[in-house]
C-alpha cells in the first residue's frame, strides 16, 4: 500500500519551485492560486530569499501550493492513505478530496496570517531534539516550561516555547539527546502560544463546505483515520494549538500495511523519519521534476503489490 504524505513548515528552501515551472501548466496554475490568495507564489518559490520564505504567512501557502503542483505532476495516483505534517495536513485534505485547491489556499493563507500574528505577541521558536528517550525528554521539556510540539518518532521531538526557554534547553539538554537544532520557523507552533489563531481559523473553516475523504485521511491529532470532511476541518482548526503526533501517524501506516511512502515537494523530512521508523517500507522524496520517473515507478510497484495481495486473498 502506498501512503502519500506532505511536509510541514521548515521544509521550504530558496528557489525550490524554480525547476517545477519548466513543466507545462505549472506557472499558470501557480499564478491562478496566487491571485486567489493575493500572494505571489511564483516569486516566493523562485526568487525570494530564506528570510522572506521563513515568514509564516508566506511559508504556509507556499508549501501547500508546492505539494499540490507536485502531486498533480505525478498524474493519476490512488494511494491507500494520505497524511500531512502540520500545515501539510491541508495539502493532504485536498489529496483526499476534502477541499479543492482554492478552498485550501484560502484556508492556509488565513491560517498563516493568524499564526504569524499570534507569533508576534511573544518571541518564540522551535528546536528539534535528536536522540534520547521520549519519556525522559518530554519530562525535561516540561520542567523547562517547553512544549513537545511535534512528537515525530524515530528519535525526534520538537520543543517549542519562548526564546529564553529554548536558550535554557541549549544549555541543559535532556539526558541522551545528541543535538538541539533550531528550526527555520517564526513561532512556537502547536502550543498555547497559538491559541489566538484558533478562533480566526474556526471562523474561516465555517465558510467552507468540505467533502468526505475519498482516501483514508490520517490525522496529526492522534494518528487516527478521519471519516468525515467536517471532522477533518475541526481537527485542522484545533491542531494549530496542539501537538503534532507524527509518531502515531506512522504507527497507523504500519497497521494499514504500508509498503511505500511518497513525500510530495519539498520532500525529504518525512521520508527521513520513515526510513528510521518504518523499516522495509520503500520511500521517495519528491524534490524536483527529476524525481517524477522514480516516483511513478514506486507508485506502479505499490499498485502491483496491492493487486497481488488482493489476488492472494480472493
Amino acid at each position: 500500500m502506498l501512503v502519500l504524505v506532505a511536509p510541514g513548515q521548515g521544509a521550504q528552501t530558496p528557489g525550490f519551485l524554480t525547476p517545477w515551472l519548466d513543466l507545462p501548466g505549472v506557472e499558470d496554475r501557480l499564478r491562478a492560486l496566487s491571485a486567489a490568495v493575493d500572494l505571489d507564489l511564483v516569486h516566493y518559490g523562485t526568487d525570494a530569499d530564506a528570510d522572506e520564505i521563513r515568514d509564516t504567512a508566506v511559508a504556509q501557502p507556499l508549501l501547500v501550493a508546492a505539494g499540490l503542483i507536485s502531486a498533480a505532476a505525478l498524474g493519476d495516483v490512488s494511494p491507500g492513505a494520505v497524511a500531512g505534517h502540520s500545515v501539510g495536513e491541508i495539502t493532504a485534505a485536498v489529496l483526499a478530496g476534502v477541499l479543492d485547491d482554492t478552498a485550501a489556499l484560502t484556508l492556509v493563507r488565513k491560517r498563516g496570517l493568524a499564526m504569524a500574528e499570534a507569533a508576534a505577541i511573544t518571541a518564540t521558536g522551535m528546536s528539534a531534539l535528536l536522540g534520547g528517550d521520549p519519556d525522559t525528554t518530554v519530562a525535561h521539556l516540561e520542567k523547562l516550561g517547553l512544549t513537545p510540539a511535534n512528537v515525530n518518532g524515530a528519535g525526534q521531538i520538537v520543543a517549542a516555547g519562548t526564546l529564553e526557554q529554548l536558550a535554557a534547553l541549549e544549555a541543559d539538554k535532556p539526558e541522551g539527546v545528541r543535538r538541539v537544532v533550531a528550526l527555520k520557523v517564526a513561532g512556537a507552533f502547536h502550543t498555547r502560544h497559538m491559541a489566538p489563531a484558533v478562533d480566526t481559523l474556526a471562523k474561516a473553516a465555517q465558510e467552507l463546505t468540505p467533502g468526505d475523504p475519498t482516501i483514508t485521511y490520517v490525522s496529526n491529532k492522534d494518528g487516527k483515520a478521519v471519516a468525515t470532511g467536517a471532522e477533518v476541518l475541526e481537527r485542522l482548526v484545533g491542531q494549530v494549538a496542539n501537538p503534532v503526533r507524527w509518531d502515531l501517524c506512522m504507527e497507523t501506516f504500519k497497521e494499514l500495511g504500508v509498503t511505500a511512502l511518497l513525500e510530495v515537494c519539498p520532500g525529504g523530512t518525512l521520508t527521513g523519519l520513515a526510513k528510521r521508523a518504518l523499516p522495509g517500507v520503500k520511500t521517495l522524496a519528491l524534490k524536483t521534476p527529476d524525481d517524477l520517473d522514480a516516483a511513478r515507478e514506486l507508485i506502479a510497484t505499490a499498485a502491483d503489490s496491492a493487486a497481488d495481495a488482493a489476488g492472494a486473498n480472493a
